[in-house]
This record gives structure tokens, sequence and C-alpha cells, in this order.
């Protein structure tokens, strides 16, 4: 996976925070170069019946390519002439070995991920790639219908061989004629957390969850950026998830399509509500498997250390005994904090502490919230608790909606500690500024540390923390 600088995007435009409605009623110039990445096992009649209503689409024919990954069926499908094929080995359930293969072997500019059960309806391309053709940062989900498909397939065989131009359905039905009658439910919780977040225009850091890699797309720009899906992956669920964390952390615009609509194959996979037990234990192997990746609070041990830091202080320099204090205050109030040292003295004098590092270049990593400390201070034994929740409460803010960066201010300091989202970063490296993005003061209670100040007094609980 991918961790250099963020590059400069080739094309388009940012947008405030996550407010993509500022781009409503935009199209682009010219219909982008699509790459559609289907992956698919042994599902042969599902393919066939989604290829057939991706030969459907408005999307001008000639500016849409599609590729087959197959993960190991012990038949491999058949395709139409113009469709490219991919077989991998069956070592597990590789969904994201498949979609980086299919990207590698695509050109498109925008790239669109399918599975084969899910066969999209006539505007699904030309609805969810809006966005990404538009803002390069922008990564859409389509809604995925569920319905009693089986008896319709695509080209009006059983094969996986044939496909027709109708739309999808098979036998020249149209998808969402075939679908019409036989509709299965919904997933209710993901209905509810698109109607909450308006379409995710209210996303946040735990937004990733409502990213469905069945029906994603992103510009090949950003996902190139992100290194792709994690191929350490191999049993079902969890690729998606990862990814779309990855990806806001890294300043992506979430929104869903609720025009691109894809049919799904049966119910639910997820069995959350058909079948909670089997749910329960499928959803139980996913969350262990991503505990290592995701550490947004809400998604992550609350007594066991997290892999991966989600706030990241930069330290400052100064006399040994006011850098000890000044960690050892951030640590008091942000105990799952990664610190990063500012010279290697102090590197020497705290690296007892897991929690502390000297390397500078790597410890950000996935963190969402960066604070740069730019000199040594204290807090009172009075003010350690709500300064905590203060520091714990702005960290969390920062990256939402238009928030990037909260600077607390004292007038017992003449800094301001400042909490800056990494998303807000990420743009700024990319763009060359920061537009849309707010700053937000308050007022916290600490004071500057006097040089040699008074360590023991400190540790034993008396005198002024100056």
């Amino acid at each position: 996976m991918k961790s250099s600088e963020p590059t400069a995007p080739p094309f388009g435009r940012t947008v405030p925070g996550n407010d993509w409605s500022v781009l409503d009623g935009q199209v682009p110039a010219s219909p982008p170069m699509v790459s559609v990445i289907v992956v698919h096992f042994e599902q042969h009649d599902d393919l066939a019946r989604t290829l057939a209503a991706l030969a459907a689409q408005t999307h001008p024919a000639d500016r849409l390519e599609v590729v087959v990954v197959d993960d190991g069926s012990a038949t491999p499908p058949s395709v139409p002439p113009g469709v490219t094929l991919l077989v991998q080995e069956d070592r597990g359930f590789r969904a994201a070995a498949a979609r980086n293969a299919g990207v590698a072997a695509s050109s498109g500019s925008v790239l669109c991920f399918l599975d084969a059960d899910t066969a999209p309806e006539p505007g699904y391309v030309e609805a969810i790639t809006r966005l990404p053709a538009l803002a390069p940062e922008a990564v859409t989900v389509g809604r995925r219908r569920h319905a009693d498909l089986a008896p319709f397939v695509g080209g009006g065989s059983s094969s996986g061989s044939g496909t027709d131009s109708s739309g999808g359905g098979g036998s020249g039905i149209p998808i969402a004629q075939a679908a019409a009658g036989r509709e299965l439910p919904e997933p209710r919780w993901l209905r509810e957390a698109y109607a909450d977040s308006r379409d995710l225009l209210d996303a946040d850091e735990r937004s990733y969850r409502h990213l469905i890699g069945a029906v994603l797309c992103c510009s090949r720009w950003f996902f190139d950026e992100l290194g792709g899906f994690d191929e350490a992956f191999v049993e079902y669920g969890g690729e998606d998830w990862d990814w779309a964390h990855r990806a806001w952390v890294a300043g992506a615009i979430l929104a869903h399509v609720p025009e691109a609509v894809a049919w799904h194959n049966g119910a639910d996979a997820a069995l959350r509500e058909s079948d909670p037990v089997r749910a329960s234990e499928k959803k139980n192997a996913e969350t262990l498997a991503l505990l290592p990746r995701i550490t947004v609070p809400g998604a992550t041990g609350r007594g066991v250390a997290s892999a991966r830091p989600d706030v990241v202080v930069l330290l400052p320099e100064g006399d040994p005994a006011a850098v000890y204090r000044t960690a050892d205050t951030l640590l008091r109030a942000l105990p799952t904090a990664l610190l990063v040292a500012a010279d290697e003295a102090s590197a020497r004098l705290l690296g007892h502490d897991s929690r502390i590092t000297g390397d500078r270049s790597g410890a950000v990593g996935l963190a969402r919230t960066l604070i740069a400390v730019p000199s040594v201070f204290g807090v009172a034994e009075a003010d350690s608790e709500p300064f905590g929740r203060l520091l714990t409460e702005a960290s969390a803010r920062v990256g939402r909606g238009t928030l990037g960066t909260v600077e607390l201010v004292s007038p017992r300091a003449p800094f301001a500690l400042a909490l800056t989202s990494t998303r807000r970063l990420a743009r700024l490296r990319r763009w060359g500024d920061d537009t849309g993005w707010r700053t937000e003061r308050l007022p916290a209670p600490f004071v500057a540390l006097a040089p040699q100040s008074d360590l023991a007094a400190y540790l034993g609980g008396w005198g002024d923390p100056a």
C-alpha cells in the first residue's frame, strides 16, 4: 500500500470538506473513459446478466471498457467479444487481488467496481462516474437493490456466454423490469445511514462502513494514490472498508448516488436480518481482520492498544524535564496517541514508552489527527480532566465537515496547540491551498513551562505547573 506524499491531481477540482453538493448540476465536458472491473466466482448466469446490463448503459460504448476477473472458478466463464477476461488461482476469497488485477489491465480514467451478481440499470455508469470525473478525490457508492433474478439470464441462456443489449434482465427484459415484483428487502442499516447522512454529504470517520465494494467508483489517479486494495484479505468482507477508510484519511470526497442503481441477485450476503447468528459470526471475523487497520473510535478496542495511532503529536524541543512533563501531560489526556520526539536526546529520554518514537518521517501513517506542539507546556492538576476532554473532543471533530484545524489557546501561553486533520493536510499538499477548510479557536487551561521547571514538584503533585 502506498505511503508516499500525495501527487498533484491530473484534472478537475476539490471541494470544501466533503461538500460535493457544490457540484450539483455539473457534468463532465465530455464523457470520461470508464473501466468497469467485475469480480466473478462460480456465478456464470449472474455474470451473463451483469454483462448484458453493461452492454445497455447510456454511457457511450466507445468510452466504456469491461474487465472480468475470475477468482478461481472450476470452469472459467465465457465473455463476449470486447470484454477482457482475467483468471486467478482459487486461493481464498481474493476480491482485493482480483480488483487490483482488473485495474492493472484496464485503461480508464474512472474506475467502477461491480460484483458479477450485481447488474446495473442503464443509467448506472453515467450517474456513478459523474463526481469522480469532476473531482478526482470523489469516491462514490451506488444503490444496491436486491431481487430474486434467478429466472432471468443475460442473452436468455444459462451458459454464461451470452449477452443482450436490452438492459440486462435477460431474454430481452430490462433489469429493472426483471426485478419488478421480485424485490427483496434492502439492508435497513445502509438505507438509514444514507438517509441520516444526506447521502454521505455529512460523512465522518465512520462513514467507510457505508461504502460497498460491489457498487464502488473512483478515479484511477486516486486509486493509485491509495495503492489499491489490500491483498492480505483472503476471506469474505473487509477489503472495501479498509480501502474506504484509507480513502477518507487521504482526503476523499464520499458520496452516495441513489440514482445509480444496481440489482443484486438474492438477499444481502451479510445476512444481518435474515440469519443474525451467522451474520454475527461473519461480522466478528471481519471486525477482527480490520482491527489492526482501522483505529478510529468505535472501531477499535477500548482497552487493548491499537496497532496504529489515531492521533499523532509532534513534541517540541526544550529542557529535558519540561519535555518530559509535556509528554506526560499529553499521554494522560490522550493515552492512545503516538508522540514524536523532536530530537535524539528527547527520543532517548522517552523511548522506554512504546507510544513515543523518534521516527518523524513514518509516524503519521493513517492517523486522522496531527497535533503540533510548538513549545513545552503544563496543566494544573485541577484542570487535567477538562483539558483531556477538550483535547479528545477536538481531535475527534477535526476532519468532519469543513473543520480542518482546531487551535487551543491560553492566556498563560504565547502559542497555540494546533490540531489539524490529515485530510486537510493531504488536500493542501495536492492542490497547493486548502480551499474551504475552517480553523476554530478554543480556550484551553494550559500554561507555558518556564525553563528548568520543577519536575519533582510536578511528579509529587505540589506547586504551580509553571
